[in-house]
């Protein structure tokens, strides 16, 4: 089984870097740095690539406002060389607290830029002279001054909503998704797949321990905290079979903030969004995320006590079935 590792949000840059040297002795298929307001995942995604030396690197993921496609463009072909040859290219359209509030840029026409920023960021990689006069990007005589070491590297798109999903099936190489439901993942992927296959990753909140509770509390938090803050994720499990229970969590986040909101996740919720338990459940778990279409599970590191020793286990519990 092809099995990524996102390394990130919770995370010290010096923890991350040290997560990477543990994987660098598994066999990883891939390191995924995602970028919100903490890591730049562009210098990250440069240092482990020179840590672990065999695992794919991503980026999960990189929005697409806050740096032109040309700039990314670069930011790729730099990031693919330096790996030699193993960058996947994850992009999103972010959300509209991160880019209005924090860039300072407007939120909108995401399926439109986003087809715009695919078609731009592929020409440039092609090593041609690039002149686009699109709806939302213009360029004139656009042209790399270093030979990228591969011409098409892999685009992965993230989706939440069907139109962002269709456009994934449509002009991705992968898709990645996060909080969904299994079931309706499940369906999701069988039909789109019927399309066009591509590569179906899923960043999994994943919690392993030796001991079940305190796995289990740490998804819960997590659930919680996104469900909280993220309208979009909120709107989403509302809509596919989880209205009740966002409704409550949602509810107590207004009421007292964060701190007891995992109380109301319940375990059939944490049980379809997450990866979570000892080291036996962990692999035992993972199958049914397989089975459900996913090519390359994610495994969103969420420790559970010392950092290190978190990752070392759920390393070593993984390799398993890597």
């Amino acid at each position: 089984m092809r099995i990524g590792f996102s390394l990130g949000s919770l995370l010290t840059i010096r923890e991350v870097l040290d997560c990477a040297e543990v994987l660098s002795r598994h066999s990883a298929d891939s390191i995924w740095i995602p970028e919100t307001w903490g890591m730049e995942s562009g210098a990250m995604l440069a240092s482990i690539s020179q840590i672990a030396k065999k695992p794919k690197i991503g980026s999960s993921i990189i929005n697409t406002y806050s740096r032109t496609p040309a700039l990314i463009a670069m930011s790729a072909v730099t990031l693919d060389a330096l790996s030699n040859g193993r960058l996947l290219l994850g992009l999103g359209a972010s959300s509209k607290a991160i880019v209005e509030d924090w860039h300072g840029l407007e939120y909108a026409h995401n399926i439109g830029r986003m087809r715009e920023y695919v078609e731009v960021i592929r020409m440039i990689l092609c090593g041609k002279k690039v002149t686009y006069d699109g709806k939302f990007f213009h360029l004139r005589n656009f042209a790399l001054l270093v030979k990228p070491v591969r011409t098409k590297i892999p685009i992965f798109l993230a989706a939440i909503n069907k139109k962002m999903v269709d456009l994934a099936w449509d002009l991705g190489d992968g898709v990645i998704f996060y909080l969904r439901p299994l079931e309706e993942m499940k369906a999701t992927i069988s039909q789109m797949q019927s399309r066009r296959e591509i590569d179906v990753a899923c960043q999994l909140i994943t919690c392993v321990s030796e001991d079940l509770e305190q796995a289990l509390v740490r998804a819960k938090k997590t659930i919680a905290f996104y469900v909280s803050v993220g309208k979009t994720y909120r709107e989403f499990l509302a809509g596919h079979g989880f209205e009740r229970e966002v409704s409550a969590i949602f509810e107590e986040y207004r009421r007292s903030g964060l701190e007891e909101t995992f109380e109301f996740v319940p375990d059939s919720m944490v049980e379809s969004l997450a990866l979570y338990g000892t080291p036996n459940d962990a692999v035992r778990k993972i199958e049914k995320f397989a089975r459900a279409g996913i090519t390359i599970p994610i495994l969103q590191f969420n420790p559970v006590g010392n950092v290190l020793e978190s990752f070392r286990l759920l390393a070593s519990t993984m390799e398993e079935v890597m």
